[in-house]
């Protein structure tokens, strides 16, 4: 059975987890929450990719897991890099806004994107972007919005101020629209949205489709450690391990409510 370590600044995580968890339930996991040092988007790149080294160390010594999906799209823009670069030999799989899916997707080449500030300030995102449109055979759009304390605010479960910041990014990427035709495409670049689809989904209007990045993570995953798909029948309870740097009570309270199933949490001291 193989193990995979998945990390996060926090919470949002967990929706690559759940991901991951229908692609491979017969998989061993091993989920660390940087709750100490969550959010990560508003730090700076040498702060988070000391963290994501920290955290790469950790779990690869002390949990031998065989791959490491870096849940977090602002540590894989800051850190995976120079984390491939430590761990040669071992697969390293990020996360990064799904800007080639939506472009697929898009009719109307209006793709709003929806990211933290370490993630749409970024090289890594700049040249994701760069290498989507010249690949594209119709011209792209994309309209990028910084959204500040949209995933701390989803990370404490305020609903009240979720839906707040919401509304106030996508209306600020209305506002900033340089194209007259309308957005149909919107990408949720941080792993947290996802556990706000439904509000961003009400906001953008039915004709507005949400895509996100859990499942071709997932799908990379197994790929990488060389796996078969899932037989349509799973039995058996999954295993995982969630561990936090910061308080484990909201990891295992959001794991039971995003994932579906009660897990522990402890503490982990990094």
């Amino acid at each position: 059975m193989k193990t995979i370590g998945v990390f996060d600044s926090g919470l949002g995580g967990l929706s690559v987890l759940h991901a991951l968890l229908l692609e491979m339930p017969d998989a061993r996991y091993v989920y660390l929450a940087d709750g100490a040092y969550t959010p990560y988007g508003g730090r700076s790149t040498e702060q988070v990719a000391e963290r994501a080294h920290r955290i790469t160390q950790r779990l690869h010594q002390d949990y031998a897991v065989d791959a490491l999906v870096v849940a977090c799209n602002t540590a894989t823009a800051m850190a995976i890099e120079s984390l491939r670069q430590e761990h040669p030999d071992w697969p390293i799989v990020g996360v990064e806004p799904a800007l080639k899916p939506a472009a697929a997707l898009s009719r109307s080449g209006h793709i709003g994107v929806l990211a933290t500030r370490g993630t749409v300030e970024s090289e890594r995102f700049a040249r994701l972007r760069a290498r989507v449109e010249s690949e594209s055979r119709h011209p792209l759009h994309f309209n990028c919005q910084a959204c500040d304390g949209l995933a701390d605010a989803i990370e404490r479960g305020d609903e009240a101020t979720t839906r707040v910041l919401c509304a106030r990014y996508l209306d600020a990427l209305r506002a900033n629209a340089n194209t007259p035709a309308p957005m149909d495409t919107l990408v949720l670049g941080c792993t947290h949205y996802p556990f706000a689809a439904d509000i961003l989904q009400a906001l953008s209007g039915p004709d507005v489709r949400l895509v996100e990045t859990g499942a071709p993570v997932a799908r990379r995953t197994r790929t990488v450690l060389g796996l078969p798909e899932a037989s349509a029948v799973v039995s058996g309870t999954p295993q995982i391990t969630l561990l936090s740097t910061g308080d484990p009570a909201p990891l295992a309270q959001a794991s039971t409510r995003w994932l579906g199933t009660t897990v522990g949490a402890t503490h982990l001291d990094l």
